[in-house]
């Protein structure tokens, strides 16, 4: 033991390596609180400590108050310490936890105005697909068209795994400026193009900017979250997505009709949103955890008493991740980007979150996302619309995605992430199927065009809560602090290469099968990642950050075992049986967290 940092007591010391084993290998599946198992006197001590070392003497006695909270989390009520004012807003968290400060919700509306740049661009490109192959003669060069289309993905492939070092030098505020200039001007130059390698190359570069910004703003909105609605906040990212694919499908009605510039318009008009945001995201607090991870705590707990209900909260939660983030920091710290890059891969537990976080962004891609994203007015075009019906039909859809994204923010966090994946799946299989079977109907048939719409619209409606917003609360959610922005960068490569490869391969495929087969294909794909999420995906829902180190300490085998061995026989005989008295052993255990 003469090894042994002197700065530590023996209760840290068991507290690490009671953490390190259940972190890297947790077979019993126990959710632990690293404070729960101090006395009272133990506690007090690591409080002191912990303001000591980071110059919070005059904070000491919120700091025991919180220490204390965050031990007793559902007993609160019995701390003697605490007065009225204290357990007023503690008792908030449940009776009203969506009254927040308004800073917490600006931060989240602010940062989520960078995703409507994504949506928007996809839309662009669909309608803008209708005219610029002709305009460049290459109408008849399916996989040329699909390239220029997945550009931005393709390039992103590359860009992502820039998010670790930008943001560990720029912060989560300065990477989402910085990607956005990357934003702005190649969207603008889309407009100015002269041929389709000049396109080409402005899609490469916006490429540039999306494959860091989308990693970093759900992960920016995860770390300032409060946990028991982190889900339904980081969902806004989906949102405004969605609502950047409305916005872009109106912008394509608006400007359909002036002729061959046509296209030109609709690709470059995805810049709007972007400006804004270049100065807004400056009034947005830094993340409190990127700001623990650079040892910054004083700054830090300020940044957390902007978005928290009161000072206590606050010191609460400093406290807690600092907790939790000390035995992590230990066994998880990769001090350089390629030992952090192999360690998302050999490390048990944050190898579990990379594979569950890329069997989502993969499942998405599956849906068929993109394909609807990217060529729904050639879709629509092929089932014998004219170019405006097309276009007056993909906005339909844009609309049908936005409004059935907005439940998601309500039952993110009371379903669960995995339940409503596992849900959804299906209902989006079917729907894609029923697609493909109405373009068999004659087009003489007054029927097959409303029905094509119709089940397509239906695809998005079961899109929206499920798998669109999913991905990017999940990779935000699932890495540890020490490992999060490459493991959200990998996880993003893994999305734009599945991306890319579907993008390219769309037009072609459509040619080759026809519309059935096309949609048949993506049917297909929808119920392969239902069966993978079935088995390797856990539920993160109402954890904090910290505490998922535990869920993903988990063995997948003994994840996979107890869906099949526990949870499926229950759901048998709740749901097909109707045994109303089936009860449902739970894989978690939970030992004092909040």
């Amino acid at each position: 033991m003469d090894n042994k940092d002197p700065s530590k007591t023996n209760v840290e010391y068991h507290e690490d390596a009671t953490l390190g084993k259940a972190l890297h290998h947790n077979v019993d599946a126990r959710i632990r609180n690293p404070l729960s198992g101090l006395s009272t006197t133990e506690l007090r001590d690591q409080v002191d400590a912990f303001c000591g070392k980071y110059g919070f003497q005059e904070k000491a006695e919120t700091f025991q108050k919180a220490a204390l909270v965050a031990q007793l989390p559902d007993d609160f009520e019995s701390i003697q310490s605490l007065d009225e004012d204290d357990k007023h807003w503690l008792r908030m968290e449940t009776t009203h936890k969506w009254k927040l400060p308004w800073t917490m919700y600006m931060c989240i509306g602010i940062v989520s105005i960078g995703s409507a740049i994504q949506g928007w661009d996809n839309t662009g490109a669909n309608g803008a697909n209708l005219s610029f192959p002709t305009e460049f003669g290459i109408e008849d060069r399916h996989w040329l068209v699909g390239c220029i289309n997945a550009a931005p993905t393709l390039f992103g492939l590359l860009s992502a795994w820039a998010a670790d070092p930008v943001n560990q030098l720029l912060g989560r505020r300065g990477t989402i400026f910085a990607t956005n200039l990357f934003v702005v001007f190649p969207v603008l130059g889309q407009a100015f193009t002269h041929n389709w390698y000049e396109l080409l190359i402005c899609r490469l570069f916006m490429g540039l900017g999306m494959g860091i910004k989308i990693s970093t703003i759900p992960v920016y909105s995860a770390e300032v979250a409060p946990a028991n609605i982190r889900g339904g906040m980081v969902t806004s990212f989906q949102l405004w997505v969605a609502f950047g694919i409305l916005v872009g499908f109106s912008s394509n009605l608006i400007f359909m009709n002036i002729g061959p510039l046509a296209w030109r318009y609709q690709l470059g008009a995805a810049f709007a949103p972007a400006v804004p945001l270049m100065a807004l995201i400056w009034f947005c607090p830094e993340s409190p955890r990127w700001l623990i991870k650079k040892g910054r705590y004083q700054k830090a707990f300020t940044n957390f008493c902007r978005i928290r209900n009161s000072e206590l909260i606050a010191a609460r939660e400093l406290f807690y991740a600092h907790s939790q983030i000390a035995a992590e920091g230990e066994l998880f710290g990769g001090r350089t980007l390629w030992a952090r890059a192999m360690e998302i891969f050999t490390v048990p537990r944050i190898r579990r979150a990379t594979l569950a976080s890329s069997t989502i962004v993969i499942g998405q891609q599956f849906s068929g996302i993109n394909a609807v994203a990217f060529y729904s007015s050639t879709i629509f075009a092929a089932a014998g619309y004219s170019p405006r019906d097309a276009l007056l039909c993909s906005f339909g859809w844009g609309f049908v995605t936005f409004v059935f994204a907005i439940p998601a923010v309500f039952t993110m966090d009371k379903f669960g992430r995995r339940n409503l994946l596992l849900f959804t799946f299906p209902q989006m299989a079917w729907t894609l199927l029923a697609t493909g079977f109405c373009f068999l109907i004659p087009e003489s048939s007054g029927a097959r065009f409303p029905l094509v719409a119709v089940f397509i619209f239906l695809f998005a409606v079961f899109y929206g809560p499920g798998i669109g917003p999913i991905p990017s609360i999940y990779f935000s959610e699932a890495f540890p602090l020490s490992h999060r922005e490459i493991g959200a960068a990998f996880t993003i490569c893994v999305n734009n290469a599945v991306g890319s490869a579907l993008s390219l391969t769309f037009p072609s495929l459509l040619a080759s099968t026809g519309p059935t087969g096309a949609f048949c294909f993506y049917a297909g794909l929808n119920m392969l990642a239902f069966c993978v999420i079935f088995f390797v995906v856990p539920e993160t829902k109402q954890r904090t950050l910290e505490e998922l180190d535990y869920v993903f300490g988990v063995p997948t085998s003994k994840h996979a075992h107890y869906q099949v061995r526990v949870w499926l026989p229950w759901w048998f005989k709740r749901y097909v049986r109707w045994q109303r008295d089936a009860k449902l052993e739970p894989l978690y255990q939970t030992e004092g967290s909040y």
